[in-house]
C-alpha cells in the first residue's frame, strides 16, 4: 500500500506530538511505502512576529511578499523540515528532506497577484519519490514549490499533499489535523462522506477555512486516482495504526458510494 501522510498545525509545533507521530509513521514505513508532506504555519507566524512582520491572510491563504517568501523557505524548507527529519531519524526511519523544488517534484503557478508569492500546483513529477521509496527512504516534503523560470511559491499544505499524492499514485491520503474530522451542521463528526457530500458542506457554509481547504484538496486527490482520503485527529495516540486497521476514527472521504 502507498500512503501519503500530511502533517500540520500544532502537531508539528509541539516536540512531543512530532516525535510520537514520527515513531508511528516510521513503524508503518517499515512495511508500506510512505511519503510525508508537512506545513508549519504556526512556526511561520511566530518567525515573522519575532521580526516585526505582521501575518496577513486572505481566504485562509498567507499573503506572501518578497520578505515573507524568504521566510517561507527558511522556515518550511529549513527549520521545520529539519526538525521533522531529525524526529524520523530518531524513530529509526531513513528520512530525506525535500520540497516541491526538488527534482521538479511540484511545479506551481501564481494563484493571485494580490497574494504575492502564493502558488497553486500545476504539475507534479513523482519519479524522485519512486526512486526513494524503492530504496526504503522516507521522503519528507515541505510545502514550497517553483517553476522553470526560477520563481518560488508558498503552497497551501493540503494542496501540496494532494499534488504529491497524485504524483506518487497513493492509495490513501491521510490528513492528520487538530480536529476530530469533518463536522456536519450539528457539529458531529461525519464517519464517511462522498466527494459530493463533502463539497455540499462547503457550499452550505458548514465547512470553512482550513476544513474547506482540506475538503477541496481531498476531492482533487480523489478525482486523480487516490481511492480514499482520511481526515483524522493527529492528537490521538496510535492514530496511524487505528486508521490502517479500519477503526472509525475521523472522516473517510471517497469519490462515490461503495
Amino acid at each position: 500500500m502507498r500512503l501519503l501522510i500530511k502533517l500540520g498545525g500544532t502537531l508539528l509545533d509541539a516536540p512531543e506530538s512530532r516525535e510520537r507521530l514520527a515513531r508511528e509513521i516510521a513503524q508503518v514505513a517499515e512495511r508500506e511505502q510512505v511519503v510525508v508532506v508537512h506545513g508549519g504555519g504556526k512556526q511561520m507566524t511566530r518567525f515573522l512576529a519575532e521580526r516585526g512582520i505582521e501575518s496577513r491572510f486572505v481566504n485562509g491563504l498567507r499573503v506572501t511578499t518578497d520578505e515573507v517568501i524568504d521566510a517561507v523557505v527558511k522556515v518550511f524548507a529549513g527549520s521545520v523540515n529539519a526538525q521533522l527529519v531529525t524526529a524520523f531519524r530518531a524513530a529509526g526511519a531513513n528520512p530525506v528532506g525535500l520540497s516541491g523544488l526538488s527534482g521538479k517534484l511540484v511545479d506551481a503557478i501564481q494563484l493571485d497577484p494580490a497574494l504575492g508569492h502564493v502558488g497553486k500546483p500545476e504539475a507534479a513529477d513523482g519519479r524522485l519519490l519512486e526512486i526513494l521509496v524503492k530504496e526504503s527512504y522516507l521522503p519528507v516534503i515541505a510545502c514550497v514549490a517553483g517553476n522553470r523560470n526560477g520563481s518560488i511559491f508558498n503552497i497551501n499544505g493540503d494542496q501540496m499533499a494532494a499534488a504529491c499524492a497524485q504524483a506518487f499514485a497513493a492509495d490513501r491520503l491521510i490528513f492528520l489535523t487538530d480536529v476530530e474530522g469533518v463536522a456536519d451542521i450539528s457539529g458531529r463528526t461525519c464517519a464517511e462522506l462522498t466527494a459530493e457530500q463533502a463539497l455540499q458542506l462547503i457550499s452550505s457554509g458548514v465547512a470553512t477555512g482550513g476544513m474547506q481547504a482540506k475538503i477541496d484538496a481531498a476531492v482533487t486527490a480523489l478525482k486523480h486516482g487516490v481511492a480514499q482520503v482520511l481526515i483524522a485527529p493527529g492528537a490521538h495516540s496510535g492514530i496511524i495504526g487505528k486508521l490502517l486497521a479500519g477503526d472509525r476514527v475521523g472522516t473517510s472521504v471517497i469519490l462515490g458510494h461503495r
